[in-house]
C-alpha cells in the first residue's frame, strides 16, 4: 500500500496554507491587533478559533466525506447541485479572484507608479493581463502545485514574513495601548466574529477537492487514508496559519501607539514604513503579491477540477482559461461593482456552509432529515437577511434584531437550532420508541 512520507505531508500543508492565506489574511489579523492593543492575545485567540479552526475543519469535513457534492447530496440532490456552483462561482471568478488581481495591483503596483499613471484604467487592465498570465500559467499544471507551492512559494511567503517579525522584534515599533471601543469590553468574542467575516470557510469546503487530488495522485486511492492524510495536512496548514495570525497581531498592537487607521493595509504600510524605511514599501507589495498569486492559483485550480467534473464539455484546462479570463474582465470592473454584486451572494451563502460543516463533523449522529431541515432553517434565514440588507434598506431591522448575535452577525445560529431540534422531533415521530412490555 502507498503511503506520503513525512515530507509529502509537509510540502501539502505548505501548499494548503498557500492556498489559504491572501491579502485578507494579512490585513485582518494585523488590524485587530492596531484595535486591541493590549488585549490582543485575548482577541487573537477568539480569532484563531474562527479564522483558523472552521476553515481546517472544513477541509477535514470534506476529507471525510470525500467530496463537497457527496457532503451536499446528504442534504438533497437539488442542493448537491446548485450550493456547490453558487460557491465556486462566488469565491472563485465571480469575487475572491478577481479581487485578488486588483488588490494585487494597489498594493504591488500602484504606489510605483507616477501620479499621472495610477488612476488610469489601463494600469490596471495591463497589470491585471499579467498576473492572471501567470496565474493561468501556474494552473494549468495542478500535479506540480505541491512543488511549485511547497517548496517556492511558501518559503517565500514564510521568508519574508519571519524577516518583518524579526526586525519588529530587534527593533520594536513602540507599545501596546489601551483597546478602541469594539474590543474594550468583548475582545474575545470581537476577535471570534473578526474570524468568521474572514469567509474561510467557504475557501476550505472548495480546496477540499484540491488536496483530494493532490494526495490521488501519489497513489493513494484508500478512502480512510486519504481522509487520515487530509486531517494531518490540514492540522499543518491549521499550524502555519495561527503562528502567521500570531506575527501579525503583535506586530498590528506594536503599532497601536503611532496614529490612528481605516484598515489592516494601512496598519501593514505603517509597520513596513517604520521597520524598513522606503525599502519597506517594497517587501510589503511583494508580501501582497505572493499571497494574492497563491491564492488565485488555488482557486483557479480548484473551480477548474469541479467544473470540469460537474459540466465535462471543457475539459480542464479549457475550464482555467475560462475562469482565468473571467476573473480578468471582473477585476477590471473595479473593486466596489464587485464588492456590491456579489458580497450578498456570500453574505446568504456562508452560513449554509458552517452549517454544512458541522453537520458533516457530527455526520454519524445526524441523519438526511435533520440535514434538510436545518438547512432549510437556516437558508430561510438567510436569504430574508440579505434581501432586508441589499433591498429593503434595512427595514426589518426591527424584527431580526430580537434573534440573538443578530447584530454581531450569526443570528442564523438560532434558526440552525431550530431547525435541528425540528429535525431530530421529526425523526421520533417517524421512528418512535416502542417499549415492550
Amino acid at each position: 500500500m502507498n503511503k506520503l512520507t513525512y515530507k509529502e505531508l509537509i510540502l501539502i500543508s505548505f501548499m494548503l496554507f498557500s492556498m489559504f492565506f491572501g491579502a485578507g489574511n494579512l490585513i485582518f489579523p494585523a488590524f485587530l491587533g492596531h484595535s486591541a492593543g493590549v488585549e490582543m492575545w485575548l482577541s487573537l485567540s477568539g480569532f484563531i478559533i474562527t479564522a483558523v479552526g472552521l476553515p481546517i475543519l472544513g477541509v477535514i469535513t470534506v476529507g471525510k466525506a470525500g467530496s463537497l457534492n457527496t457532503l451536499s447530496t446528504r442534504v438533497h440532490p437539488w442542493f448537491a447541485l446548485i450550493f456547490p456552483i453558487l460557491i465556486y462561482v462566488s469565491i472563485g471568478p465571480g469575487l475572491a479572484i478577481p479581487r485578488a488581481g486588483t488588490i494585487a495591483y494597489e498594493m504591488g503596483m500602484r504606489p510605483f507608479l507616477p501620479d499621472y499613471l495610477s488612476d488610469k484604467p489601463m494600469m490596471l487592465f495591463l497589470y491585471t493581463v499579467l498576473f492572471f498570465a501567470i496565474v493561468l500559467w501556474l494552473s494549468l499544471s495542478p500535479s506540480k502545485l505541491v512543488d511549485r507551492f511547497g517548496k517556492l512559494l511558501t518559503p517565500l511567503l514564510l521568508i519574508l514574513i519571519a524577516i518583518i517579525f524579526i526586525k519588529g522584534m530587534i527593533t520594536p515599533i513602540g507599545t501596546f495601548t489601551v483597546p478602541t471601543e469594539t474590543y474594550d469590553k468583548n475582545s474575545f468574542f470581537q476577535g471570534f466574529m473578526d474570524g468568521y467575516l474572514t469567509m474561510d470557510a467557504l475557501a476550505a469546503l472548495v480546496y477540499g477537492i484540491v488536496v483530494v487530488h493532490t494526495i490521488r495522485s501519489k497513489g493513494i486511492n484508500d478512502s480512510s487514508l486519504i481522509s487520515k492524510y487530509m486531517i494531518f495536512s490540514g492540522l499543518g496548514a491549521g499550524i502555519l496559519l495561527a503562528s502567521i495570525y500570531g506575527i501579525l497581531g503583535y506586530l498590528g498592537a506594536s503599532s497601536s501607539s503611532v496614529g490612528q487607521v481605516e484598515n489592516g493595509a494601512q496598519v501593514l504600510t505603517i509597520v513596513m514604513n517604520v521597520l524598513f524605511g522606503q525599502i519597506g514599501t517594497v517587501l510589503l507589495g511583494l508580501l501582497f503579491t505572493l499571497a494574492c498569486l497563491c491564492v488565485s492559483i488555488g482557486l483557479i485550480i480548484s473551480c477548474s477540477q469541479y467544473f470540469s467534473g460537474v459540466f465535462p464539455f471543457l475539459p480542464y484546462k479549457g475550464w482555467t482559461i475560462v475562469i482565468a479570463l473571467v476573473s480578468l474582465v471582473v477585476a477590471n470592473l473595479g473593486l466596489n461593482q464587485i464588492l456590491a454584486v456579489s458580497v450578498p451572494i456570500l453574505g446568504a451563502i456562508y452560513p449554509l456552509a458552517v452549517v454544512l460543516i458541522t453537520l458533516g463533523l457530527l455526520n454519524r449522529y445526524v441523519n438526511h432529515t435533520i440535514y434538510l431541515t436545518t438547512m432549510i432553517f437556516t437558508g430561510v434565514f438567510s436569504f430574508i437577511e440579505t434581501i432586508n440588507h441589499t433591498f429593503l434598506r434595512d427595514s426589518l431591522e426591527g424584527i431580526l434584531g430580537y434573534f440573538p448575535l443578530y447584530q454581531a452577525g450569526v443570528g442564523w445560529i438560532l434558526p440552525a437550532i431550530l431547525g435541528a431540534i425540528v429535525g431530530m422531533v421529526s425523526n421520533k415521530i417517524k421512528n418512535p420508541i416502542i417499549v415492550k412490555n
